[in-house]
């Protein structure tokens, strides 16, 4: 019996059996085990076959962000409006066949762009290169989930499914649990709230799936079974997503009304290039992005040039991009902006930089 039909003999089980307080730990073993089935399917074999063409594309500029998709919703035309490289667009499915990189520049951050092969169902198990496309989606930084909205929701089920059975969260955070594996001593449950969906017989269950025996577990948020397995696997990915529905000029008004309210949701016409400009915003938003201008001592500030950073970048990091032997020389810094009280603040190496802020560093 292969892996997969283990796979799918589980998931059956799962859907036939009626979740109540008798049932909760045999659903929480069969869960472990389906974790413990598709991170083997995901493992590259044992025996090398032929090396194929290469896939993933080198990381460059500040951010990355992955196109995933159907095949035909418009994920090359929206490459081809948003950044100057062309990528072959036509009316039939699997125009795109590799991994199409662009760069949007914005702000004056460059966003290099993937444009991804479509996606079809059970792209998971390797299907139409499937694992390949969702390997390079877990290097972006965000995804962009493009959904055709004559389609409705099947679309994105079907797409969050394929993409959390590979272990990517999108839009979740990690879940607050401590886990440690240890050498001796059985195994220690603590919980610093009340739980309500795992209780210490549960997770010792899953933990001997795992054949786990000694370990500290402390749940510091009350968290389900399938969160305590992610935990313990430890591989997976959580990433904004922003779920963009394409050929919006084809529904009614009603209906786009309706998909524009949902959480993390855009609405855009890449063929009347409608709402192309808000879409570009709300992308700066997920990707925590800020620039930081800097500023010679008795000259007026560089806004030509920003330094891209993360949110939450503090004077060190800074330092450390313009130059690696700065942060030791580094006296002072004087700092212009939003994340002072007065201007100009005198601050040191950890004072967090906001957006727009101007720098000038002090050397030694």
């Amino acid at each position: 019996m292969g892996i997969l039909e283990k796979i799918s003999e589980i998931e059956k089980e799962i859907s036939r059996t009626q979740k109540n307080k008798a049932t909760e730990y045999h659903l929480g073993l069969l869960k472990a085990k389906l974790a413990k089935y598709r991170a083997q399917l995901l493992e590259p074999s044992k025996s090398a076959g032929p090396k194929g063409e290469g896939f993933d594309v080198m990381k460059s500029g500040d951010a990355r962000v992955a196109l995933i998709g159907f095949p035909s919703v418009g994920k090359s035309t929206f490459l081809s409006l948003m950044t100057s490289t062309e990528s072959e667009a036509a009316s039939y499915e699997f125009t795109t066949l590799t991994c199409i990189p662009g760069v949007i520049e914005y702000k004056g951050a460059n966003i290099q762009l993937l444009d991804l092969p479509g996606i079809i169902e059970g792209a998971a198990q390797g299907k139409g290169r499937g694992r390949q496309v969702i390997a390079v989606a877990r290097t972006a930084d965000v995804v962009i989930m493009m959904l055709d909205a004559t389609k409705g929701e099947v679309q994105r089920e079907l797409l969050e499914k394929e993409l959390e059975s590979v272990g990517i969260r999108l839009n979740r955070t990690k879940p607050n649990i401590y886990f440690k594996p240890k050498k001796g001593g059985g195994l220690s449950y603590n919980s610093t709230v009340p739980l309500t969906q795992c209780s210490e017989k549960l997770v010792q269950l899953i933990l001997h799936e795992y054949k786990i025996f000694n370990a500290e577990v402390l749940f510091r948020e009350d968290c389900t079974p399938d969160e305590f397995i992610d935990v313990i696997v430890g591989n997976r990915v959580y990433m904004p997503c922003l779920y963009v529905y394409n050929k919006v000029d084809q529904i009614s008004i009603e209906e786009v009304d309706r998909l524009a309210r949902r959480p993390h949701s855009v609405v855009i016409s890449c063929g009347m290039k409608l709402n192309l400009d808000y879409l570009l915003e709300t992308l700066w938003e997920y990707l925590a992005l800020i620039c930081i201008y800097t500023k010679k001592r008795g000259e007026r500030p560089n806004f030509g040039e920003a330094i891209i950073m993360r949110r939450g970048a503090s004077v060190e990091h800074v330092c450390h991009r313009i130059h690696r032997t700065l942060a030791s020389q580094f006296k002072y810094a004087l700092v212009w902006g939003t994340s002072t009280k007065y201007s100009p603040q005198r601050v040191g190496l950890t004072h967090v930089m906001e957006h727009e802020d101007v720098i000038q560093v002090v050397k030694k």
